[in-house]
Order: structure tokens, then sequence, then C-alpha cells
């Protein structure tokens, strides 16, 4: 009679969620500030809030090659991906108008098949950090920490939530490495600049400012342990010299967001498998493990394959790279240990 009472209690728990693992933490739009103006109704408020959402999401997971695959997309198509939408009062007693807080949910099975049908691959970026070193190049002479425009405000210009640029601290060593290659910058070892911040994303940006209203700037990175390499050319003939600078930093930064989304690519067209066992005891609880499965947006859904008394075999199907997947896990205190060729689950 026990045993059956589990073999009820088990399918409620991950049969009646089975298609319903979405966590949406990715597919959350949250701060969207905007003005309630007297003649602007509640509903129009709303879409354009929904509008600005969608923006700011594939602003945010696509790369920008694939954002201008979604351009044509109409709003009716739009507000069809929408689970829900919050709004919060803000009140500014400095300013007369009503400002208003939205946080829109986009739906994850929705979004997904909008980008299977139009063939787009979407970024997860786990690693936000990026340790990167801006060099400046005038003619014969190289600027490194001192009188470096873009070492000392590199942070000041478009600010961003995906990732955050670390600099590293004035260190002789560097220097003298970026010395001994003066003259052949664009074959420095990004590693041996980088010691310090080994197993990181870490990336070299070459600035030559030849004195035109041509700039060329080089990339050298290492994200995801992949090596990269990559040139870009800015032409500013309209802008002043501060502002020319200022663009290099705000163009850079974004030629180094896409290159980071381009190594943490999600493919929804070749879902991946993992079959797990979950051992039966007294510390296990089927309910916190579905819960913490849920809230993880790459699985897209969990399969019971076989159980019995002392143990169940899970089938978990999942978007993106084992590693990622493994990560996410132990975010969630759940761990994933390879035992006698058998992955076994267990939450802590």
């Amino acid at each position: 009679m026990k045993f059956y009472k589990q073999i009820i209690f088990i399918l409620i728990v991950f049969f009646k969620t089975e298609t319903l693992l979405s966590g949406n933490n990715l597919f959350n739009v949250n701060n969207i500030q905007l003005e309630k103006k007297e003649k602007i109704t509640n509903k129009a408020l709303a879409d354009q809030a929904i509008k600005t959402g969608f923006k700011r999401l594939i602003d945010r997971i696509l790369l920008k090659e694939d954002i201008d695959k979604l351009k044509d997309l109409k709003f009716p198509s739009i507000k069809e991906l929408v689970t829900y939408y919050q709004i919060f009062k803000i009140s500014d007693e400095n300013k007369r108008e009503r400002l208003v807080n939205f946080s829109v949910t986009f739906d994850k099975d929705k979004v997904h098949e909008l980008f299977y049908k139009k063939g787009i691959l979407y970024s997860e970026i786990e690693d936000k950090e990026l340790y990167i070193l801006p060099i400046l190049i005038k003619g014969d002479e190289v600027f490194i920490f001192n009188n470096n425009f873009f070492y000392e405000n590199w942070n000041k210009f478009h600010e961003n939530d995906l990732i955050e640029f670390i600099l590293p601290l004035e260190n002789i060593e560097i220097i003298q490495n970026i010395n001994k290659k003066k003259n052949n910058l664009i074959n420095l070892d990004v590693i041996n600049i980088f010691k310090e911040y080994q197993n990181k994303n870490i990336a070299l940006v070459l600035i030559e400012d030849n004195k035109t209203n041509i700039k060329k700037i080089y990339f050298k990175a290492i994200i995801q342990d992949k090596n990269i390499s990559k040139s870009l050319i800015l032409k500013n003939q309209s802008l002043t010299n501060g502002k020319i600078y200022e663009n290099i930093v705000i163009e850079s930064k974004k030629e180094l967001i896409n290159l980071v989304k381009s190594k943490n690519l999600i493919d929804i067209r070749t879902p991946s498998f993992l079959n797990v066992r979950l051992n039966l005891n007294r510390k296990s609880n089927l309910v916190e493990l579905n819960s913490k499965l849920k809230s993880i947006d790459l699985i897209e859904n969990v399969y019971v394959q076989e159980f019995n008394k002392d143990y169940m075999n899970l089938r978990i199907k999942y978007l993106g790279r084992l590693e990622k997947i493994i990560s996410q896990l132990k975010k969630q205190n759940i761990n994933l240990n390879l035992i006698n060729d058998q992955w076994v689950i267990k939450t802590l």
C-alpha cells in the first residue's frame, strides 16, 4: 500500500508539470519605466511596455545579425508571446508626471517556437565577467595605463546589464610584457597578459589612432576557452575628437558583447538528453527537486522512465552544453555526479 502511495505521489509531482518546466528568468524583462501622461490610456501604456520589453529581450539574448530577422514582426505577434505583465507605480515628488514601472514576462515555449521558425539561435550568458585591457596606439607610442583615455574611461560609456567589464590594476609585469612586443602587438599572448585571471573570459583591445577619421580596432580574446581574433574599422567623419573616442568605447563594447553572446549560443533545434538516477531515501525531496529543475530555463522537460521503492530514473531534455546544465544545477544546490557510468542526481 505504501508503494502505491509513492507511485501516485511521483505521478502527481512529475507528470502534472511535465510540460510546464519554465523558470522564465531569462525571459523576464524588469524595470520598464514609462511616463503616464494624461491622454494616454492604460492599454496604450501597457502596449508600449510590451514593445519596449520585447526590444530589450532580443537585444539581450540575440546576436545583432539575428535581431534584424525580427524587425518586421508585428505587434499582435509580439503581444501573443507575453505570459503576463505587472505594473508598479513610482512616486516622484520632483516630477509632475506619473511614472509607471512595468515587468513583462514572455512565454519561453512561444519564444522558442518563434526562434525555431526564424532559424534563430539565442544566448544565455552565465559568466558575465569579462577582464579587458584596452591599449591605445599613437604612431610609435603605446599607452597602457597612463594617458590612455580608453583605460581611464572604459566604464563611463554604454552601461549594460549583460557584461561586467573588469579592467586590471596597473601592473609592472603587464607593462613589461607589452613593451617587449611593442612593434608586434597583434601577436601578444593574451594569457600572458592576464596571468592573474586564468580560466576567465579575457580580451585585449588594440586601438590605433592614426590622426585620421578612420580608426582601427583589434580584438584578441579568449571566451569560453575559445580563441577569438577580430578587427573593426570605424569612420567618424562628423565627430569631434572627444566624441570619436567615446564612440570607439561604445562600439567596442557592443562588439565584445556580441562576441560573448556568440560563444554562449543555444540552438533549440538540437536539444540534448541526460539520463539520471535519483536514489530515494528519507532525504529525497521530489517536490523540491522538481521545483528547482523548473527554475532552470535550459531544461525543457523531465520524463520519468522507471521507478521503484529505491530509485527513479529520469530523462532530462535540455538545451545548450552539458557543462552549462551542470553549472546551473549547482546554483540550485543540485549535485550531478557520474558514478560507474551512471549520472546520479541529488539535492543538497
